[in-house]
């Protein structure tokens, strides 16, 4: 009997540890849950059942309306903050995923003057907060003329200091050097090996940067603040932020700023649960070798 207390004791701590474990992780889910199911139901209310703290009362159900006011409002403007949207982080994020998960490569595979002193700038750049970089960037495009076009918001966002780091670390845990010599001996140029080898191991580590980037542009706000007087140029974040600012004058926005919010989030969603397989291994990436 005694040589089966310290097993009970063993066991005991185990299934302590595991219960805290668990109420961290049930705390922490409905801290992410709850906003996203307050914005579900609050989308199903009017103006006056949202004052009314009626969110769960059958009562008062407006998802239709409110639907239909949210497209019509302004001659439609949400369908095209939401088309800016879509053209700003999809393509952007494409786009500057090729440049990321090319410089990541180039940093990790090839030897030039100064290679780590030039990676250093890029760390740097990790840490400067895009915030600081708003005005500066305002001044270079306002001297060339592009202040107020579509140009002024989709350019800078298409170098990622972060999407380089991590794009090099993924680079040495995807491709193997012995795969690029082979390459090489076989004849192949470097932008043959690059696009033909290199990139397509690179798959999931340009995906997960891409995601990464993806969702960084989707919810830029400061930069088109500061860059964008044209409404009609506005990404969903600063065209929201807009509406509800009327709001506090017009309480009739508020319902279409809360089902605006809940469309906003869907195609985020869409993205992480499509390409979550790649994303998941891309992180993982040279973990393991």
């Amino acid at each position: 009997m005694t040589a089966l207390a310290p097993s009970a004791k063993t066991s005991g701590r185990r299934l302590t540890s595991r219960a805290v474990a668990n109420t961290v992780v049930v705390i922490a889910a409905l801290y992410t849950l709850l906003p996203a199911l307050w914005l579900l139901l609050a989308s199903t209310k009017n103006a006056d059942a949202l004052f009314g703290s009626d969110l769960l009362s059958p009562r008062d159900f407006a998802l239709w309306h409110n639907l239909r006011a949210l497209f019509t409002m302004e001659d439609g403007v949400y369908g095209r903050w939401y088309l800016n949207s879509l053209l700003y982080a999809v393509l952007g994020a494409f786009t500057g995923s090729l440049i990321s998960v090319a410089a990541g490569y180039a940093f990790d595979k090839y030897r030039f003057p100064h290679k780590e002193k030039l990676f250093g700038l890029v760390l740097t750049g990790v840490m400067v907060p895009p915030t600081v970089l708003a005005l500066p960037l305002y001044l270079v495009a306002s001297g060339i003329g592009l202040v107020n076009t579509f140009w002024a918001v989709f350019v800078p966002v298409l170098f990622n200091p972060f999407g380089v780091y991590l794009a090099r670390l993924l680079s040495s845990g995807y491709v193997p050097d012995e795969v690029l010599e082979a390459s090489r001996v076989d004849g192949a140029g470097e932008l043959q090996t690059y696009f033909r080898v290199s990139l397509r191991m690179l798959g999931p580590g340009f995906v997960t940067v891409f995601l990464f980037q993806l969702t960084a542009i989707w919810n830029n706000f400061f930069l088109p603040m500061v860059m964008l007087s044209d409404q009609h140029l506005y990404p969903l974040s600063l065209g929201l932020y807009t509406w509800n600012s009327s709001a506090t004058v017009s309480p009739e926005y508020y319902p279409l700023v809360v089902i605006g919010s809940l469309l906003a989030v869907v195609p985020l969603i869409v993205a992480f649960l499509t390409l979550q397989r790649y994303w998941k291994s891309g992180l993982t990436a040279g973990s393991v070798k």
